[in-house]
């Protein structure tokens, strides 16, 4: 029996992949192993992370849409508690899905992780009381080098599920999310270079 399963090129965009673990439960918990580079090459993810990093954030709690502009990282996500609507946005040169989005809900329950490629916008937004988020990436954090969506863009057109109980108006964002670039901004800054 295979250790992960691998839903590829999620919402047709290539590249975005869905991976479930095998989890082995008894009277005592469960058991699962949430990342062996030798599985996850052999489904075609073969990269090497280089720095793990982990969240809290409480409902409603709305992170991104955030991208590296020169030093770009593929990220494996997870929710160790509480679940979230995870969303990436392919802004990849050249590709045919070029500003097409896709999310999928991540929770300790589900225990799905989200693999990001390479030059895409990634956020995430918490729907439960509280949710831990870990994520693995390929390069290291460049504090200069990030660039930001907004994440209600009418042009990107995501669809967020609100939490429980919540508008729009009561998502909670930093300071500099709440300032990020349209699309429309992004891609004339884009044609200029």
């Amino acid at each position: 029996m295979g250790k992960i399963t691998v839903e590829k090129d999620c919402g047709g965009i290539r590249g975005l992949h869905i991976i479930t673990p095998a989890v082995f439960g008894d009277r005592r918990g469960y058991f699962c192993e949430t990342y062996n580079y030798n599985d996850f090459a052999a489904e075609g993810i073969d990269c090497t992370f280089v720095q793990d990093n982990q969240s809290a954030s409480r409902k409603g709690v709305l992170r991104g849409l955030h991208f590296q502009i020169n030093y770009p990282q593929d990220k494996l996500v997870r929710v160790v508690r509480g679940e979230v609507f995870d969303v990436a946005v392919d802004l990849r040169e050249g590709s045919e899905t070029f500003g097409k989005w896709f999310g999928v809900v991540l929770s300790e329950e589900n225990k799905k992780q989200f693999f990001v490629p390479k030059n895409f916008a990634h956020g995430f937004l918490v729907l439960s009381d509280y949710a831990e988020f870990c994520y693995k990436v390929t390069d290291f954090y460049h504090p200069n080098d990030e660039g930001g969506l907004m994440w209600n863009d009418p042009d990107l057109g995501v669809q967020w599920p609100m939490p429980e109980g919540m508008t729009e108006s009561d998502l909670i964002l930093s300071d500099k999310d709440k300032v990020n670039s349209s699309y429309a901004e992004f891609l004339r800054a884009r044609e200029k270079k």
